[in-house]
């Protein structure tokens, strides 16, 4: 995006302004404050700010979009902090501001009778989920990060997480939202109708947008009956497409019971084992390829004979080496630990290039052949972790350096990497962005491989909404 932001015509100083609106105590210019805004968890992005202002309410958010359209204030709107594309972080110039919701951490109606709930856009997801349970309602958007991600970043950046399958992204679990624009017009969309058909359903605008349309500031979420049974299992396999067929299977004989189908290689649980606390190997032997099945129900009684009926006939298929079905809570936990340490662990064996792509379900395992053999010709020795969403085909394709290799000079093949894996993506008419965002990570990526007229329809649409490009400046666009 190129439009040039307006010229400051008073305040050069941002702070005294913004301190009029929330309170001094809630704007942060000490460097040592900015500090935790400032850079994304992995480190691979450090920015500078004028300053950070928190407000606590969407008249406050309000106030200060006026203020940055009145003196051409840039402004970098963010949530939790645990985006991976470098969507929530300053540039390192230093002019821009950062918005932080924070402190908009309400949950403002529950109603049970209708399904929906109303929290602001700083609830982090796990205060969601468990003001959801505490009405004995479901809440199903779940993530490893979040005990710190906010439902405002989710929806920026249109989540997806280990639940997609039975229940959508991000934005399918939306009824309505807030959101403050550029100018500090308030859109009031906030609504709990499941249908409204009266013109543009403007909601969807945001939703995906990074920040970069409107300031998301509160949401009314689909809730659904909390399930009172559930049974889940680990099952290990030689293939991926073994796992595709097993997935069929659990599809037709679970229906919509299947919540989670998880794919996870060898590789992957040997790193968890290995440096994640409390994590064990399931099986006595190893496989190739594992994945994890958790099927639920409203109904009250034991599904563990489904998930038996179904792993029987999947052995019976020449489907599943092995398999085992959580006997307990804490063993139910232990799978999951698996699953979810997955990206942590990578850290610790050095470099990774990671990639989040999707494909149709149905060529995951075409991905993954032509993506090994391209990947290793390019960079022997490489050892690749390839987990995620089998139920959506989003894989996480994530490339940890050979053993002994220097982690520099292995992060810099990451343009190498990406042109190999996502040139696959497009030839299987995939995306490279699953569940991430673009951000800055694959905002030059973008324009390569976007349809131009949807390309051209989304600068309309930011210029129109922030013809200032004063929000999030950068960023996707």
């Amino acid at each position: 995006m190129t439009t040039n932001a307006a010229t400051e015509t008073t305040d050069q100083d941002p702070r005294a302004t913004l301190a009029r609106i929330v309170g001094a105590a809630h704007v942060l210019a000490d460097a040592h404050d900015m500090a935790p805004f400032l850079v994304e968890e992995r480190g691979l992005w450090r920015g500078a700010a004028r300053c950070v202002v928190l407000p606590g309410s969407t008249a406050e958010v309000a106030g200060v979009m006026k203020q940055a359209s009145a003196h051409g204030w840039r402004i970098v709107p963010q949530g939790g902090g645990t985006g991976l594309v470098g969507g929530q972080i300053p540039s390192p110039r230093g002019d821009e501001i950062v918005l932080s919701l924070k402190r908009m951490s309400r949950v403002r109606e529950i109603d049970a009778p209708a399904n929906a709930m109303t929290v602001e856009a700083g609830v982090t997801l796990l205060a969601a989920q468990q003001a959801a349970d505490g009405a004995d309602r479901l809440f199903p958007l779940s993530l490893a990060a979040e005990g710190s991600a906010t439902i405002g970043g989710n929806l920026s950046t249109n989540a997806g997480g280990t639940a997609v399958i039975a229940y959508g992204n991000a934005r399918d679990l939306v009824l309505g939202l807030e959101v403050v624009l550029a100018d500090g017009r308030v859109l009031n969309g906030l609504s709990k109708l499941r249908k409204d058909n009266t013109g543009y359903d403007l909601k969807h605008l945001f939703m995906g947008a990074e920040g970069t349309l409107g300031v998301i500031t509160a949401a009314t979420l689909k809730l659904f009956p909390r399930p009172r049974a559930r049974a889940t299992a680990i099952v290990g396999l030689a293939t991926p497409q073994a796992a595709l067929d097993l997935l069929a299977l659990a599809q037709e004989r679970a229906g919509g019971d299947l919540k989670t189908f998880e794919l996870m290689p060898r590789i992957g649980l040997e790193f968890v084992v290995r440096h994640a606390a409390n994590a064990r190997d399931p099986f006595a032997a190893p496989h190739a390829w594992y994945v994890l099945i958790e099927i639920a129900s409203q109904l009250d009684g034991a599904l563990e004979e489904s998930m038996e009926s179904l792993l029987a006939a999947a052995m019976e298929r020449d489907l599943v080496e092995d398999a085992a079905i959580a006997a307990s809570l804490d063993q139910r936990a232990a799978f999951w630990r698996l699953r979810e340490n997955l990206s942590e662990v990578q850290k610790h064996e050095g470099g990774s290039i990671k990639h989040d792509v999707s494909v149709p379900v149905s060529r995951v395992p075409d991905f993954l052949a032509k993506a090994d053999a391209a990947v290793r010709a390019a960079i022997p020795g490489v050892r690749i972790v390839a987990f995620g969403h089998l139920g959506d085909g989003n894989i996480h394709y994530n490339l940890s350096q050979p053993v002994g290799a220097d982690r520099r000079q292995f992060l810099a093949l990451w343009t190498q990497a990406n042109d190999i894996v996502h040139a696959i993506v497009a030839d299987l008419h995939g995306s490279i962005s699953a569940e991430h965002g673009i951000g800055v990570l694959k905002r030059d990526l973008l324009v390569r491989v976007k349809d131009p007229t949807a390309l051209e329809i989304m600068r309309a649409l930011k210029a129109t909404l922030d013809p200032l490009n004063i929000l999030n400046p950068g960023k996707v666009l």
